[in-house]
Formats: structure tokens, C-alpha cells, sequence
């Protein structure tokens, strides 16, 4: 039998949008709606005509982008209450948008009514019957209806929410959706609130939009559904005012991996941690690592006994397996890793860690470095850097001699070795390859800059490489605040190298320092991951020279 049909309709672009901190340009929507229409969802909320140029243009400018699958939706609200129908300036641009469909929200909360349109019960019933008919007719696309603050309104009166309900169905609704706006709902007045409106209106075809204010948006989105809803309404990522719309990757993983619904064409679904990655990008945030299912730390395993069983069986510490949503496992090292830890994560570069008692030096070393601030859970270039030093297999290709930092005016502001502070501008860099020493001066937009231009400079005639090693983040944090000005602060740095994206860590009292040490261990891991490279080249060559 094939799974049951759940619709999901995206509103990241419109709801999303008026989240704390999200501005999407025309160019950022249209770029998400191409990513959605990929995933393949069924609808997406572009925006809302006539409220602002940016959503207009939008209107305009996606019939050219050839979506293949999802069809795009133009929001709106019912009528104006002194006008009619066809007198009213956002009905109009609504037509005016030539969307697929449309969404158009009606006031479902007698509060709402009384005290936000300030009109009466009876002229709030005939604005959504006649918005809902107007379009119907004029446009002889489908309508769907947002019951806006359907739940409260059950709860205050039932009996006139319902009747809103009824008179969008009569007018030609085809999908009528119960919003929980303020989100503060709880499942089970979901489902008391859905049954009511089944016993009701038996035919009607039913969505879900919840807000996540109560920290329930996934729970009662699921329990709607599992009350009979057709449709889910949410964002990607949850982005959205105050606490956030309901976060769709969640709930398709929930609605297909647990409960057994087809939300997205067959196998797509691989692909919503690549999705949820693209919005998180697009709005310049991180997005919370231990995010459900698509996270960077969704199945990331710390603590020694979870990675020693998650190796022998992933079902012991993993609800599903990562790769079905697109995610990956993670084996953290920290001082809280044991040997299975470093074999798991090892296990394929290192293998001659298995059996060897190099191991324990190895957790001691970090435990060491870790209690004196450093972290290695994303550092893996200066962890791979430690382990290589344990092993005997630690062959840097350059060895830092001194640097020195000049102001903009060329005086000597700092001159120091390879463990003092350093300053701002201009910088020079001594280092010693194979048999000769190099010194480059160079300038950069700060003193990190600077070091990271001169040190280039010193290592590319040599290793031409290097001009592939670029910086992709930048992070510092205090690591022993009570200390105040005189704390160690800690610097990691991330790369991007031959395709591989790395981190590299450096502690210190200064901040420069401690970012050349972070530097010059990003340069020591990208070069030597290059020399293994070649030597594979090499053997290989041998190899098949020898066949």
C-alpha cells in the first residue's frame, strides 16, 4: 500500500522572513525557491503582493525561473472591512501576481475581531466568504484559507470559530489551515480542536501552521496530522517572528522516517540537511549545531562508552542512520574521549593506532592541552598534527623562525620570537625551508592578515600549493574569563584545502599569538596532507610500473 500523502507548504520566504535577523534580498528568495523546488515540496509562500517592491518583484521574476515541481503561492488577507471585494487594493494584487494559487488569512478569535479589526462578528463572517469567492471566481485558481488564531479562537468560542470555518469551505476554500499563531497550544487541544472541526465540515481538506512559542510547534504539527491534516505549513530551519514557525526538516523526517507519510518525492529526503545548510548560509548564521536530524552535532559522539557502542551497532546511540536526511556521524575527541574515540575517528588515516599503547599518550595529551584551554571537537588539523606527533610521523616542511608587525608609518612596534606578542599592519616573516631561509614582508588589512600574507609569500616559491589553502572562519573566545584582560583567549581558525574543510586551534594570553599558532598549524597540516598525497601518487605510479 503506498504511504498517505502529507503537502508540505514552505512559507520561509514570507514567514520566515519576518524572523529577528532575517532580511532575504530578491536574489536570496529566488535562490531558496530554487533550492525548495529541488527538494521537491509542493508549495511555497514567495511573499506578499502590494506590502512592499521586493515581493512584487518577486512575482515577476519567478515564472522565468522554470520550477519543475513546486507551485508558488501569493499571500494575502481578506478584504478591508469598508470595502468590497472588488474595490480592494491587496485582492487586487493578488490577482495582479499571477501566482499558482493563493493564501489569504481571515480573523477565526472573537478577540481579534472585537479589538484588531474592530468590526462585528457577523462583517468578519461575510470578509472571508466574499474575499474567498472573489478569488475563486476572478482568478478560477485554487484558494487556501489560514484560519489565524484558530486554536485560541476555539478555545474563547467555539461555536463562531467553527462558523468561520464553515463559510470559507462554502466559499470555495480548498484547503482551509488552523493556525496556531501565538503558539502556545498543547497536542492534545490540537486534537480535540481538529476532531470538532472533521464532525463539522467531514469534507474539508485540512492543513497545520503552528508557531513554536511553547516549544511545541513539531508535537502539535504531528498530532494535526495524525488528526487528519492534509497540509503542514512551516519553515526551513523554524526561522520565523519570536520563537520561529514550526522547522520543517524536523517534521518530514518525523512524518516519513517515524510515522510512515510520503512528504517529498521518493529519495529527496536526503537532501534537507543540504537545504537546511543553504538557508543557515544565506542568512550569515550557524544555526544551532545540536539542530534535530540535519545539525552539525545531530549525530556527533563524545563520551567514550556512546562511541565504543555507536561502533559495535549505530542503532545503540543513533535514532536513525545520518545519511538518510544527509548527515554525517561525528567522533569528537576531548578529555572525555577513550581509545575508541581515536580509533573510530583514526581508524582509516591511522591504522597502525590499533593495538598500540601510543594511544593513552595520545587522550593524556589532550586532556593536558584541553585543561590548559584548547578544544579539539572541530580542531581536526592540529588534532591530526598532535597524532601524527605521537606516531613518529610528524614531518613539518617549514619551520618558523621569527615574525615582526610594523605600524602603518613602517615603525618597529613589535619584534619577536616565536612566543612573544605582536601588533597590527605590516608584517615580516622568517622561515626556514629544507635548507634555506626564507624572509617576506607583506601588508594586510590587520595584523593577522599581514602574518598570513608574508608567511604565503615565504612558503609558496616553494610549495606553490599553499595559494589553494584559503581562510573560510574565524572564531575567538575567552577561555578563562575571571582573569579579565590578562585571560587566554582561544582562536580557531577553519580552512578550505584540495577540497577538505579543516580546523586549527592556538591558545594564548594574546590574541595574535595565539592566531599564529592556529596559522602556521593550518599551513603544517595542508602541506603535509599534500606530501601524503604525493606519496600515494608515487606508490601507485610504482605499482602499476611494476604490473
Amino acid at each position: 500500500m503506498a504511504a498517505k500523502k502529507i503537502e508540505i507548504y514552505d512559507t520561509t520566504l514570507r514567514d520566515g522572513n519576518q524572523g529577528e535577523g532575517v532580511n532575504l534580498s530578491l536574489h536570496n528568495k529566488l535562490d531558496i525557491a530554487r533550492a525548495l523546488d529541488h527538494l521537491g515540496v509542493d508549495f511555497l509562500e514567495g511573499g506578499w503582493p502590494g506590502s512592499n517592491p521586493k515581493d512584487d518583484d518577486f512575482f515577476v521574476a519567478f515564472r522565468d525561473m522554470g520550477l519543475n515541481h513546486v507551485r508558488v503561492a501569493a499571500f494575502g488577507s481578506t478584504h478591508r472591512s469598508d470595502s468590497l471585494p472588488e474595490d480592494d487594493f491587496f485582492l487586487a494584487k493578488l490577482v495582479e501576481a499571477n501566482a499558482d494559487l493563493m493564501c489569504i488569512f481571515g480573523k477565526s478569535w472573537d478577540l481579534h475581531v472585537e479589538q484588531a479589526l474592530r468590526v462585528t462578528a457577523d462583517r468578519n463572517l461575510e470578509m472571508i466568504e466574499g474575499s474567498i469567492a472573489y478569488l475563486v471566481e476572478t482568478t478560477k485558481k485554487p484558494v487556501f484559507y489560514d484560519a489565524e488564531h484558530f486554536f485560541d479562537g476555539f478555545k474563547s468560542d467555539p461555536g463562531y470559530t467553527l462558523a468561520s470555518l464553515q463559510v470559507a469551505h462554502d466559499a470555495g476554500a480548498e484547503r482551509i489551515i488552523l493556525c496556531d499563531t501565538n503558539g502556545g497550544i498543547l497536542p492534545s487541544e490540537v486534537q480535540v480542536a481538529i476532531e470538532a472541526v472533521r464532525t463539522l465540515i467531514p469534507d474539508a481538506q485540512l492543513g497545520i501552521h503552528v508557531h513554536n512559542d511553547g516549544g511545541l510547534a513539531v508535537a502539535n504539527t504531528l498530532q494535526a496530522v495524525s488528526a487528519g491534516a492534509v497540509q503542514v505549513q512551516g519553515t526551513i530551519n523554524g526561522i520565523g517572528e519570536r520563537c520561529g514557525n514550526v522547522d520543517l526538516t524536523s517534521v518530514i523526517s518525523n512524518l516519513e522516517l517515524k510515522l510512515g507519510y510520503q512528504c517529498l518525492p521518493q529519495g529527496h529526503i536526503s537532501g534537507l540537511q543540504l537545504i537546511s545548510r543553504k538557508v543557515w548560509e544565506v542568512l550569515a548564521m550557524d544555526g544551532p549545531s545540536g539542530q534535530p536530524f540535519v545539525g552539525r552535532s545531530a549525530f556527533a559522539h563524545k563520551g567514550g562508552v556512546h562511541v565504543s557502542a555507536v561502533q559495535r551497532n549505530p542503532e545503540t546511540y543513533e535514532h536513525i542512520p545520518p545519511e538518510v536526511v544527509g548527515n554525517s556521524r561525528k567522533i569528537l575527541i576531548s578529555e572525555l574521549s577513550g581509545s575508541s574515540n581515536l580509533k573510530a575517528k583514526l581508524a582509516n588515516r591511522y591504522p597502525e593506532l590499533e593495538g598500540r599503547q601510543v594511544s593513552q599518550g595520545i587522550l593524556e595529551e589532550v586532556q593536558d592541552k584541553e585543561h590548559s584551554g584548547y578544544s579539539y571537537e572541530n580542531a581536526d588539523g592540529s588534532f591530526d598534527l598532535l597524532v601524527r606527533r605521537h606516531l613518529g610521523r610528524y614531518q613539518p616542511c617549514f619551520e618558523t623562525v621569527f615574525y615582526r608587525i610594523y605600524s602603518p608609518s613602517n615603525e618597529l612596534v613589535a619584534d619577536q620570537t616565536d612566543t612573544e606578542l605582536a601588533g597590527t599592519i605590516e608584517a615580516s616573516v622568517k622561515v626556514r625551508v629544507k635548507d634555506s631561509e626564507m624572509l617576506c614582508a607583506a601588508e594586510g588589512s590587520g595584523p593577522i592578515d599581514a602574518l598570513n600574507q608574508a608567511l604565503r609569500k615565504a612558503l609558496e616559491v616553494e610549495y606553490p600549493v599553499v595559494l589553494d589553502l584559503h581562510l573560510t572562519d574565524y572564531k575567538v573566545r575567552v577561555v578563562n574569563s575571571t582573569e579579565e584582560t590578562a585571560a587566554k583567549v582561544r582562536v580557531f581558525l577553519e580552512h578550505q584545502f584540495a577540497g577538505e574543510s579543516f580546523g586549527t586551534i592556538g591558545v594564548n594570553v594574546d590574541i595574535i599569538k595565539a592566531s599564529w599558532l592556529a596559522l602556521t598549524e593550518a599551513y603544517h597540516y595542508a602541506l603535509m596532507q599534500h606530501s601524503d598525497h604525493l606519496d600515494e601518487l608515487h606508490t601507485d605510479e610504482a605499482e602499476q610500473s611494476s604490473i
